[in-house]
């Protein structure tokens, strides 16, 4: 089947869509956010609902909104001016959503997330839930980042990021993320002149991530490897993504006429279980474990668990229960996982074997570092 035929088929049968908006989108290049831009989101929106669509919004602006009702023109670099921006402006931005989806007769909802409502699994269960039923009750949630009170242990970092664990939360079909620039292409087309643009990933390499770090977006956080890891994540969870110039007329309409626009990334043939997808893209790293050659043999061709036989170094501080990359001998990562001791334990324990592990601590909770079940291969 060709690429085209794919991006048909995929837009034609989804149900459940995440779409993202960038700054860079809602500014449109400018200090403040154009309004016309989100007017003409919400048309196109609201014609996906009426066909039968459920649509989550993740929507970026706050900080924008809230520094031309502060009348700031320079750029904000300190947290709490950030925060402070924020909490003006959010108000500002729902408001301009909950306008114009009412001129449609469409109901929407404000929702604002911290990385630790999903790193929680409690949090993560109850957000979930939350969401599914405004979505039954036909509501279009308005996302955001909760940046008054997000510092950096509990930020998500970037809202490509918070669009793609949105997708994962609902069983969405589709991400769909509007940026400045137009897609993926083979180098930052602000600067590379040849660079073109890859229309279709049917697997999100090494490479690729590469390519996208070479290519930025002006007026966003993350740029476009943001964007590639975002989409990687939804294909953990067997979403599609695809990725858009926002700021072209009728670019949402566009998508979903099948049209060859953009970089579509198709899902991953090995769908991650939801607990394990939350494992591998949902919780911050608090640390690294460097394992010998037999230990990644074990882990990644006999199913096995870690053991502390086979670790060869602990760096970083976590307690039991956190989650470390596992990386070999070359600092190549190529699992992660919940550790069942705190590295400052597991520093006495490495290299030993399972039995001597209560003489050395004076208690045993368990043999295994970490257990299969909570192990994640990458």
């Amino acid at each position: 089947m060709s690429p085209l035929k794919i991006r048909k088929n995929i837009v034609k049968n989804v149900k459940r869509i995440v779409i993202k908006i960038g700054s860079g989108v809602l500014t449109n290049g400018k200090d403040k956010i154009d309004e016309t831009i989100i007017k003409k989101i919400v048309l196109q929106t609201s014609l996906l609902v009426k066909k039968g669509c459920e649509v989550l919004i993740v929507s970026s602006g706050s900080i924008a909104a809230g520094k031309t009702e502060l009348g700031i023109k320079k750029a904000l670099t300190d947290i709490p001016s950030k925060q402070a921006a924020a909490a003006v402006g959010q108000s500002h931005l729902i408001g301009y959503y909950e306008k114009y989806f009412k001129k449609e007769k469409q109901k929407t909802a404000q929702v604002l997330l911290t990385h630790d409502d999903l790193s929680n699994r409690c949090r993560h269960l109850n957000a979930r839930n939350a969401l599914m039923t405004l979505l039954s009750f036909h509501v279009i949630p308005v996302i955001n980042e909760n940046d008054m009170v997000a510092v950096h242990e509990i930020k998500f970092g970037d809202n490509d990021t918070l669009s793609a664990l949105v997708a994962h939360l609902v069983d969405a079909d589709l991400l769909v993320i509007l940026s400045h620039v137009g897609g993926l292409f083979t180098g930052d087309p602000a600067k590379d002149k040849k660079a073109t643009l890859i229309p279709f990933a049917e697997k999100i390499t090494p490479d690729l991530q590469k390519i996208a770090g070479k290519s930025s977006s002006p007026g966003s956080v993350g740029g476009m490897s943001t964007k590639v890891k975002a989409a990687k994540i939804a294909a953990d969870s067997g979403i599609s993504t695809i990725i858009v110039n926002g700021t072209i007329n009728d670019i949402i309409t566009k998508v979903f006429k099948g049209e060859n626009i953009g970089t579509i990334f198709l899902p991953s043939q090995d769908k991650l279980a939801r607990r394990k997808h939350w494992i591998a893209h949902t919780l911050k790293i608090k640390g690294k474990l460097i394992l010998d050659n037999g230990a990644k043999k074990a882990i990644m061709k006999m199913g096995k668990s870690l053991l502390p036989s086979g670790i060869a170094a602990v760096t970083g501080n976590f307690d039991s229960g956190d989650a470390v990359d596992c990386v070999d001998s070359k600092e190549n990562e190529f699992c992660r996982g919940l550790v069942n001791y705190n590295s400052r334990d597991l520093k006495k324990i490495i290299g030993k074997h399972t039995s001597k592990i209560e003489e050395i601590l004076g208690f045993k909770f368990y043999d295994e570092v970490i257990h299969r079940d909570n192990l994640v291969i990458l």
